[in-house]
C-alpha cells in the first residue's frame, strides 16, 4: 500500500512538472502578472502613447542608450500578448557587434546563436515569465527569434516584431523588414544612430528618417525621438555620453 502511495506521488509529482512547462500551462502562464507601463517624462510618455495606440502600425525609436527604447516596446509587446490581442511576439536585430566584432561560430540551435544579441530583450520579460514559460513559448511559437537575414519573403500576422538595434541594419534590411507586416501586426524599430556600426551611407536607420523627413502625410508610422536628458538609467551614462559629445 505504501508503494502504491509513492508511485501515486511521483504521478502527481511528474504531472505537476509536465503543467509547469508544457504548452497546456501557457494560457495561465501569459495571464498570470499584468503589465503597467509609466513613461518617467515627457518623451517617454509620447512614445507609450504611440506604442499603445493600435493605429500606429510601425513605430521608431531612436536615441541615446537608456532612455527606455527596448524596454519599452517589449513591455507593450507583452501586454498585447496577454490581453491576446496578438498571438505572438517576434524578436529581430542585425547580427552585428560592437565596432563590427567577429563573434564566430556559435554552437546550438538558430535561438542559442542569436541569444547574445537578444537578451537584453529577455531581460525585460523575465520579469513576468519565468525561464520555463520563455523556452515553452519559444517552444510552440509564441515568442520566435528571426534574424533579418530569414525574414525575406514572409508576412507577419497577428504579431508584435521587435527589431533592436536596427542603427546596424543596411537600408536594404530596412525596407525589407518594414515590408513584412501583416494583418493585425505592429512593428517598434528602435535604435542609436550614434552607436552604430555601419558607416553612414550603408546605415538602413539613417538612410529611412531621411526619407521620412520628407513624406509629410504617414498615416500607420511615427517616429519618437529621445536626447540625452531622457536618460532613465544611473546620471554617470548622461555624462559619459554627453564627454562623448552624443546628440
Amino acid at each position: 500500500m505504501a508503494k502504491r502511495n509513492r508511485k501515486r506521488q511521483q504521478r502527481a509529482q511528474t504531472h505537476a512538472e509536465y503543467l509547469e512547462s508544457n504548452v497546456h500551462y501557457l494560457p495561465q502562464a501569459i495571464k498570470q502578472k499584468q503589465v503597467h507601463i509609466h513613461g518617467r517624462n515627457p518623451n517617454q510618455k509620447q512614445y507609450i502613447n504611440k506604442l499603445l495606440d493600435e493605429s500606429q502600425t510601425i513605430i521608431f525609436a531612436t536615441g541615446p542608450a537608456g532612455t527606455g527604447k527596448t524596454m519599452l516596446a517589449v513591455l507593450a509587446a507583452v501586454r498585447a500578448l496577454k490581453e491576446r490581442t496578438i498571438d505572438r511576439i517576434i524578436i529581430t536585430r542585425p547580427a552585428v557587434g560592437v565596432d563590427d566584432e567577429k563573434h564566430g561560430f556559435l554552437p546550438g540551435d538558430l535561438n542559442a546563436k542569436m541569444e547574445p544579441w537578444t537578451k537584453p530583450i529577455f531581460d525585460v520579460m523575465r520579469d513576468y515569465y519565468n525561464a520555463k514559460q520563455i523556452q515553452t513559448m519559444i517552444a510552440e511559437g509564441v515568442i520566435e527569434i528571426s534574424p533579418l537575414a530569414f525574414m525575406r519573403g514572409r508576412t507577419f500576422k497577428n504579431a508584435w516584431v521587435i527589431a533592436d538595434e536596427m542603427q546596424n541594419a543596411t537600408p536594404n534590411q530596412m525596407k525589407m523588414l518594414l515590408t513584412r507586416i501583416g494583418d493585425d501586426s505592429r512593428m517598434v524599430i528602435t535604435g542609436d544612430i550614434a552607436q552604430a556600426d555601419r558607416k553612414e551611407y550603408e546605415n538602413g536607420l539613417i538612410d529611412f528618417k531621411k526619407l521620412y523627413s520628407k513624406y509629410s502625410q504617414s498615416k500607420y508610422i511615427s517616429v519618437c525621438e529621445f536626447e540625452n536628458k531622457d536618460i532613465e538609467r544611473h546620471p554617470a551614462v548622461a555624462e559619459v555620453l554627453d564627454i562623448y559629445g552624443d546628440k
